[in-house]
Protein backbone atom coordinates (compact mmCIF):
# COMPACT_ATOMS: atom_id res chain seq x y z
CA UNK A 1 0.00 0.00 0.00
CA UNK A 2 1.75 3.09 -1.18
CA UNK A 3 1.13 6.74 0.56
CA UNK A 4 1.27 9.65 -1.18
CA UNK A 5 2.16 12.89 0.43
CA UNK A 6 0.03 16.32 -0.18
CA UNK A 7 2.23 18.71 -1.93
CA UNK A 8 4.21 21.44 0.72
CA UNK A 9 1.80 24.66 0.69
CA UNK A 10 3.44 27.72 -0.93
CA UNK A 11 5.31 30.13 1.53
CA UNK A 12 3.69 33.10 2.15
CA UNK A 13 4.75 36.80 3.45
CA UNK A 14 1.95 39.66 4.06
CA UNK A 15 4.47 42.06 2.05
CA UNK A 16 3.32 40.00 -0.87
CA UNK A 17 -0.04 40.99 -0.85
CA UNK A 18 0.91 44.75 -0.38
CA UNK A 19 0.70 47.27 -3.20
CA UNK A 20 0.46 51.41 -2.96
CA UNK A 21 -3.26 52.84 -3.52
CA UNK A 22 -3.85 56.51 -3.84
CA UNK A 23 -6.24 57.56 -1.26
CA UNK A 24 -8.56 59.17 -4.13
CA UNK A 25 -9.42 56.06 -5.78
CA UNK A 26 -11.48 54.61 -2.21
CA UNK A 27 -15.39 55.19 -3.33
CA UNK A 28 -17.18 57.41 -0.79
CA UNK A 29 -20.38 56.35 -2.87
CA UNK A 30 -21.40 54.21 -4.91
CA UNK A 31 -22.21 54.47 -8.76
CA UNK A 32 -25.45 55.45 -9.60
CA UNK A 33 -27.32 53.71 -11.28
CA UNK A 34 -25.39 50.76 -9.29
CA UNK A 35 -25.01 48.90 -12.40
CA UNK A 36 -23.39 51.66 -14.05
CA UNK A 37 -19.72 50.56 -12.32
CA UNK A 38 -16.75 49.39 -14.03
CA UNK A 39 -16.11 45.92 -14.73
CA UNK A 40 -12.41 44.92 -15.00
CA UNK A 41 -12.33 41.32 -16.68
CA UNK A 42 -9.45 39.34 -16.05
CA UNK A 43 -9.52 36.23 -18.06
CA UNK A 44 -6.61 33.50 -19.05
CA UNK A 45 -6.48 35.61 -22.24
CA UNK A 46 -5.94 39.11 -20.75
CA UNK A 47 -7.26 41.53 -18.82
CA UNK A 48 -10.54 43.80 -20.35
CA UNK A 49 -11.85 47.28 -19.42
CA UNK A 50 -15.93 46.71 -19.90
CA UNK A 51 -18.94 48.02 -17.37
CA UNK A 52 -21.11 45.80 -14.74
CA UNK A 53 -23.77 46.23 -17.71
CA UNK A 54 -21.60 44.03 -19.77
CA UNK A 55 -21.84 40.96 -17.56
CA UNK A 56 -24.34 38.78 -19.14
CA UNK A 57 -22.12 38.98 -21.99
CA UNK A 58 -19.41 36.93 -20.32
CA UNK A 59 -21.69 34.65 -18.91
CA UNK A 60 -23.53 31.86 -20.86
CA UNK A 61 -26.75 30.25 -21.14
CA UNK A 62 -26.57 28.00 -18.44
CA UNK A 63 -24.29 29.18 -15.97
CA UNK A 64 -25.47 29.82 -12.41
CA UNK A 65 -25.33 32.59 -10.38
CA UNK A 66 -24.55 32.14 -6.77
CA UNK A 67 -25.36 35.14 -4.87
CA UNK A 68 -25.77 35.95 -0.81
CA UNK A 69 -28.91 36.98 0.58
CA UNK A 70 -27.89 38.04 3.86
CA UNK A 71 -29.14 41.60 5.11
CA UNK A 72 -27.36 44.06 6.96
CA UNK A 73 -28.38 44.89 9.81
CA UNK A 74 -27.32 48.44 12.06
CA UNK A 75 -24.85 46.85 14.47
CA UNK A 76 -23.22 49.41 15.56
CA UNK A 77 -24.09 50.59 18.84
CA UNK A 78 -23.05 53.94 21.05
CA UNK A 79 -23.45 52.37 24.60
CA UNK A 80 -21.79 53.69 28.60
CA UNK A 81 -20.27 51.47 31.12
CA UNK A 82 -21.14 54.09 33.87
CA UNK A 83 -19.05 57.39 32.87
CA UNK A 84 -17.23 55.01 30.04
CA UNK A 85 -18.11 55.39 26.67
CA UNK A 86 -18.04 52.27 24.37
CA UNK A 87 -18.64 51.65 21.13
CA UNK A 88 -20.62 47.96 20.10
CA UNK A 89 -20.33 46.21 16.81
CA UNK A 90 -22.23 43.11 17.11
CA UNK A 91 -20.83 40.31 15.00
CA UNK A 92 -22.51 37.20 15.16
CA UNK A 93 -25.72 35.58 17.23
CA UNK A 94 -25.39 33.06 19.78
CA UNK A 95 -27.85 31.09 21.31
CA UNK A 96 -30.20 32.44 23.85
CA UNK A 97 -29.77 36.10 22.43
CA UNK A 98 -26.06 36.20 23.36
CA UNK A 99 -24.39 37.97 20.61
CA UNK A 100 -20.52 37.84 19.76
CA UNK A 101 -19.38 41.38 19.36
CA UNK A 102 -16.35 43.72 18.95
CA UNK A 103 -16.53 46.21 21.72
CA UNK A 104 -13.96 49.42 21.32
CA UNK A 105 -12.57 50.11 25.03
CA UNK A 106 -13.38 46.43 25.25
CA UNK A 107 -10.63 46.55 28.88
CA UNK A 108 -13.22 48.77 30.34
CA UNK A 109 -15.81 45.33 30.20
CA UNK A 110 -16.46 43.23 32.93
CA UNK A 111 -18.24 40.22 33.27
CA UNK A 112 -21.75 40.80 35.03
CA UNK A 113 -21.70 44.63 33.76
CA UNK A 114 -25.21 45.80 32.50
CA UNK A 115 -24.87 48.34 29.74
CA UNK A 116 -26.53 51.69 29.11
CA UNK A 117 -27.41 51.57 25.19
CA UNK A 118 -27.84 55.27 23.80
CA UNK A 119 -30.98 55.80 21.98
CA UNK A 120 -32.26 52.12 23.45
CA UNK A 121 -32.24 52.36 27.27
CA UNK A 122 -34.50 49.61 27.46
CA UNK A 123 -32.03 47.17 25.91
CA UNK A 124 -29.73 46.83 28.91
CA UNK A 125 -27.65 44.11 28.09
CA UNK A 126 -25.42 42.52 30.39
CA UNK A 127 -21.73 41.82 29.66
CA UNK A 128 -21.07 37.50 30.41
CA UNK A 129 -17.55 37.03 28.95
CA UNK A 130 -14.74 39.28 27.56
CA UNK A 131 -12.58 37.82 24.79
CA UNK A 132 -9.42 38.19 23.19
CA UNK A 133 -8.77 40.79 20.34
CA UNK A 134 -11.59 43.71 21.91
CA UNK A 135 -14.06 40.97 21.86
CA UNK A 136 -17.19 40.59 23.87
CA UNK A 137 -20.13 37.80 24.85
CA UNK A 138 -22.90 39.86 25.53
CA UNK A 139 -26.31 38.96 26.27
CA UNK A 140 -29.52 41.16 25.13
CA UNK A 141 -31.74 38.93 26.42
CA UNK A 142 -33.82 36.06 24.74
CA UNK A 143 -36.38 38.64 22.49
CA UNK A 144 -34.49 39.43 19.16
CA UNK A 145 -37.62 41.14 18.03
CA UNK A 146 -36.98 43.39 20.80
CA UNK A 147 -33.44 43.72 19.77
CA UNK A 148 -34.47 44.26 16.18
CA UNK A 149 -36.42 47.06 17.37
CA UNK A 150 -33.87 49.14 19.16
CA UNK A 151 -31.32 48.05 16.05
CA UNK A 152 -33.56 50.03 14.03
CA UNK A 153 -33.96 53.07 16.42
CA UNK A 154 -30.61 52.87 17.83
CA UNK A 155 -28.53 51.15 15.89
CA UNK A 156 -26.23 52.49 12.69
CA UNK A 157 -25.36 51.02 9.25
CA UNK A 158 -21.72 49.79 9.84
CA UNK A 159 -19.82 50.96 7.26
CA UNK A 160 -16.46 50.35 6.94
CA UNK A 161 -13.99 52.43 8.31
CA UNK A 162 -12.21 53.41 4.93
CA UNK A 163 -15.70 55.03 4.03
CA UNK A 164 -15.38 58.68 5.53
CA UNK A 165 -18.63 59.35 7.73
CA UNK A 166 -17.36 61.35 10.75
CA UNK A 167 -21.09 62.66 11.44
CA UNK A 168 -21.84 58.97 10.73
CA UNK A 169 -23.13 57.29 8.06
CA UNK A 170 -25.39 59.47 5.64
CA UNK A 171 -29.56 58.56 5.01
CA UNK A 172 -28.83 56.94 1.69
CA UNK A 173 -26.22 54.85 3.15
CA UNK A 174 -29.09 52.27 4.53
CA UNK A 175 -29.88 51.64 0.88
CA UNK A 176 -27.01 52.53 -0.79
CA UNK A 177 -25.18 49.49 1.74
CA UNK A 178 -27.78 47.06 1.07
CA UNK A 179 -27.83 44.30 -1.53
CA UNK A 180 -30.60 43.86 -4.05
CA UNK A 181 -30.57 40.03 -2.80
CA UNK A 182 -30.68 40.85 0.80
CA UNK A 183 -33.52 38.89 2.45
CA UNK A 184 -32.01 37.17 5.88
CA UNK A 185 -31.06 39.94 8.38
CA UNK A 186 -27.75 39.32 10.37
CA UNK A 187 -24.66 40.73 8.46
CA UNK A 188 -22.81 43.18 10.01
CA UNK A 189 -21.05 44.20 6.58
CA UNK A 190 -22.28 44.11 2.95
CA UNK A 191 -21.23 41.17 0.53
CA UNK A 192 -20.09 44.25 -1.38
CA UNK A 193 -20.26 42.61 -4.95
CA UNK A 194 -23.62 42.60 -4.82
CA UNK A 195 -24.15 46.07 -4.33
CA UNK A 196 -23.79 46.08 -8.53
CA UNK A 197 -27.04 44.81 -9.31
CA UNK A 198 -29.97 46.28 -10.60
CA UNK A 199 -33.70 45.09 -11.63
CA UNK A 200 -32.81 45.48 -15.28
CA UNK A 201 -29.38 43.82 -15.34
CA UNK A 202 -31.01 40.64 -13.24
CA UNK A 203 -33.87 40.88 -16.01
CA UNK A 204 -30.30 40.69 -18.90
CA UNK A 205 -28.66 38.16 -16.85
CA UNK A 206 -32.20 36.06 -17.06
CA UNK A 207 -32.55 36.73 -20.64
CA UNK A 208 -29.30 35.45 -21.61
CA UNK A 209 -30.06 32.20 -19.91
CA UNK A 210 -28.38 32.67 -16.48
CA UNK A 211 -29.79 30.91 -13.30
CA UNK A 212 -29.66 32.01 -9.96
CA UNK A 213 -29.81 30.71 -6.41
CA UNK A 214 -28.88 31.83 -2.95
CA UNK A 215 -27.27 31.04 0.38
CA UNK A 216 -26.84 32.97 3.25
CA UNK A 217 -23.84 33.65 5.01
CA UNK A 218 -23.85 36.25 7.74
CA UNK A 219 -20.58 38.37 6.94
CA UNK A 220 -19.13 39.54 10.33
CA UNK A 221 -16.89 42.73 11.77
CA UNK A 222 -14.16 40.63 11.44
CA UNK A 223 -13.66 40.77 7.22
CA UNK A 224 -12.09 44.96 8.66
CA UNK A 225 -9.49 43.15 10.76
CA UNK A 226 -6.02 43.37 9.18
CA UNK A 227 -3.96 40.59 9.40
CA UNK A 228 -1.24 40.66 11.92
CA UNK A 229 2.21 39.13 11.87
CA UNK A 230 3.95 38.53 8.29
CA UNK A 231 2.79 35.10 8.25
CA UNK A 232 -0.82 35.04 6.39
CA UNK A 233 -0.82 30.80 7.06
CA UNK A 234 -0.86 32.10 11.16
CA UNK A 235 -3.90 34.93 10.89
CA UNK A 236 -7.61 33.04 12.08
CA UNK A 237 -10.91 34.73 10.57
CA UNK A 238 -13.85 35.26 12.67
CA UNK A 239 -16.39 32.32 12.14
CA UNK A 240 -18.90 33.89 10.72
CA UNK A 241 -22.79 31.41 10.23
CA UNK A 242 -23.86 29.95 6.96
CA UNK A 243 -26.62 28.40 5.38
CA UNK A 244 -27.00 26.43 2.01
CA UNK A 245 -30.02 24.50 1.73
CA UNK A 246 -30.56 21.43 0.23
CA UNK A 247 -32.31 22.81 -2.52
CA UNK A 248 -29.39 25.37 -3.61
CA UNK A 249 -26.88 22.61 -2.73
CA UNK A 250 -28.54 20.36 -5.72
CA UNK A 251 -29.26 23.07 -7.89
CA UNK A 252 -25.65 24.01 -7.93
CA UNK A 253 -24.90 20.03 -8.47
CA UNK A 254 -27.20 19.42 -11.54
CA UNK A 255 -25.90 23.09 -13.32
CA UNK A 256 -21.79 21.44 -13.12
CA UNK A 257 -23.23 18.10 -13.98
CA UNK A 258 -24.74 19.40 -17.28
CA UNK A 259 -21.92 21.51 -18.20
CA UNK A 260 -22.98 24.75 -16.95
CA UNK A 261 -20.15 27.17 -15.01
CA UNK A 262 -20.71 28.47 -10.98
CA UNK A 263 -19.98 31.76 -10.41
CA UNK A 264 -20.17 32.52 -7.27
CA UNK A 265 -20.95 36.56 -6.58
CA UNK A 266 -18.81 37.69 -3.94
CA UNK A 267 -16.26 36.40 -1.92
CA UNK A 268 -18.54 35.97 0.86
CA UNK A 269 -20.68 33.35 -1.68
CA UNK A 270 -17.11 31.83 -2.47
CA UNK A 271 -16.01 30.81 1.00
CA UNK A 272 -19.21 29.42 1.85
CA UNK A 273 -19.39 27.47 -1.18
CA UNK A 274 -15.39 25.76 -0.54
CA UNK A 275 -16.39 25.18 2.88
CA UNK A 276 -19.45 22.87 1.73
CA UNK A 277 -17.68 21.31 -1.37
CA UNK A 278 -15.75 17.84 -1.01
CA UNK A 279 -13.00 16.61 -3.23
CA UNK A 280 -14.78 15.82 -6.12
CA UNK A 281 -16.33 19.07 -6.41
CA UNK A 282 -19.98 17.99 -4.99
CA UNK A 283 -21.41 20.59 -2.69
CA UNK A 284 -23.75 19.70 0.55
CA UNK A 285 -25.74 21.51 2.09
CA UNK A 286 -24.48 23.14 4.96
CA UNK A 287 -25.83 25.02 8.26
CA UNK A 288 -23.29 26.02 10.60
CA UNK A 289 -19.88 28.41 11.16
CA UNK A 290 -17.29 28.47 9.22
CA UNK A 291 -13.69 30.69 9.55
CA UNK A 292 -12.24 28.84 6.30
CA UNK A 293 -9.19 31.23 5.23
CA UNK A 294 -8.83 30.68 1.46
CA UNK A 295 -4.96 31.21 0.54
CA UNK A 296 -2.77 30.87 -2.37
CA UNK A 297 -2.26 26.48 -2.54
CA UNK A 298 -6.03 26.51 -1.73
CA UNK A 299 -7.59 24.12 -4.54
CA UNK A 300 -11.07 25.59 -5.72
CA UNK A 301 -13.51 23.26 -6.68
CA UNK A 302 -16.64 24.64 -6.01
CA UNK A 303 -16.73 28.02 -8.63
CA UNK A 304 -15.14 28.45 -11.95
CA UNK A 305 -15.76 32.32 -11.64
CA UNK A 306 -16.14 35.35 -8.94
CA UNK A 307 -17.71 38.46 -9.17
CA UNK A 308 -15.72 40.35 -6.28
CA UNK A 309 -15.00 44.38 -5.53
CA UNK A 310 -11.48 45.68 -5.30
CA UNK A 311 -9.83 44.73 -2.37
CA UNK A 312 -7.14 45.95 0.87
CA UNK A 313 -3.57 45.81 0.24
CA UNK A 314 -2.57 43.06 2.80
CA UNK A 315 -6.22 41.75 3.29
CA UNK A 316 -7.67 38.80 3.44
CA UNK A 317 -10.03 38.99 0.37
CA UNK A 318 -6.77 40.72 -1.67
CA UNK A 319 -5.18 37.06 -0.40
CA UNK A 320 -8.32 34.99 -1.44
CA UNK A 321 -8.86 36.46 -5.18
CA UNK A 322 -4.92 35.58 -5.27
CA UNK A 323 -5.64 32.26 -4.37
CA UNK A 324 -8.36 32.29 -7.01
CA UNK A 325 -6.97 33.76 -9.79
CA UNK A 326 -3.39 33.29 -9.60
CA UNK A 327 -1.06 36.00 -7.68
CA UNK A 328 0.43 37.24 -10.55
CA UNK A 329 -2.48 37.51 -12.62
CA UNK A 330 -3.94 40.00 -9.74
CA UNK A 331 -0.92 41.86 -9.22
CA UNK A 332 -0.94 43.05 -13.14
CA UNK A 333 -4.99 43.10 -12.56
CA UNK A 334 -4.49 45.50 -9.81
CA UNK A 335 -1.97 47.62 -10.91
CA UNK A 336 -3.99 47.94 -14.34
CA UNK A 337 -7.25 49.40 -12.06
CA UNK A 338 -4.90 52.32 -10.19
CA UNK A 339 -3.44 52.99 -13.41
CA UNK A 340 -6.77 53.30 -15.21
CA UNK A 341 -8.32 54.82 -11.83
CA UNK A 342 -10.98 51.99 -11.15
CA UNK A 343 -12.97 52.69 -7.70
CA UNK A 344 -11.51 50.71 -4.88
CA UNK A 345 -13.35 48.76 -1.84
CA UNK A 346 -17.24 48.49 -0.69
CA UNK A 347 -18.86 51.42 -3.22
CA UNK A 348 -16.43 50.84 -5.89
CA UNK A 349 -15.67 48.79 -8.92
CA UNK A 350 -16.19 45.81 -10.06
CA UNK A 351 -13.83 42.87 -11.36
CA UNK A 352 -14.50 38.85 -13.27
CA UNK A 353 -12.33 36.72 -12.27
CA UNK A 354 -11.96 33.64 -14.00
CA UNK A 355 -10.26 30.42 -11.78
CA UNK A 356 -6.59 29.54 -12.20
CA UNK A 357 -6.45 25.91 -11.94
CA UNK A 358 -3.03 24.69 -10.87
CA UNK A 359 -0.74 23.14 -13.69
CA UNK A 360 -1.35 19.27 -13.58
Amino acid sequence: MTSTTPPALPELRAEDFDFALPEALIAQAPARPRDAARLLVAAPEGLRDQGVRDLPAWLRPGDLMVVNDTRVIPARLRARRGEARLEIMLNRAESGGMWHALVRNAKKLRPGDILTIEGAPELAPRVVERQEGGAALIDFGPDQGKLAAALEKAGEIPLPPYIARPDGPRPEDREDYQPIFAREPGAVAAPTASLHFTPGLLAALAERGVGQVSLTLHVGAGTFLPIRGDNPREHKLHAEWGHISEAAAASINETRARGGRIVAIGTTALRLLESAVDERGVVHPFRGLTDIFLLPGHVFRSADLLLTNFHLPKSSLFMLVSAFAGQARMRDAYAHAVAQGYRFYSYGDASLLFREDPTP
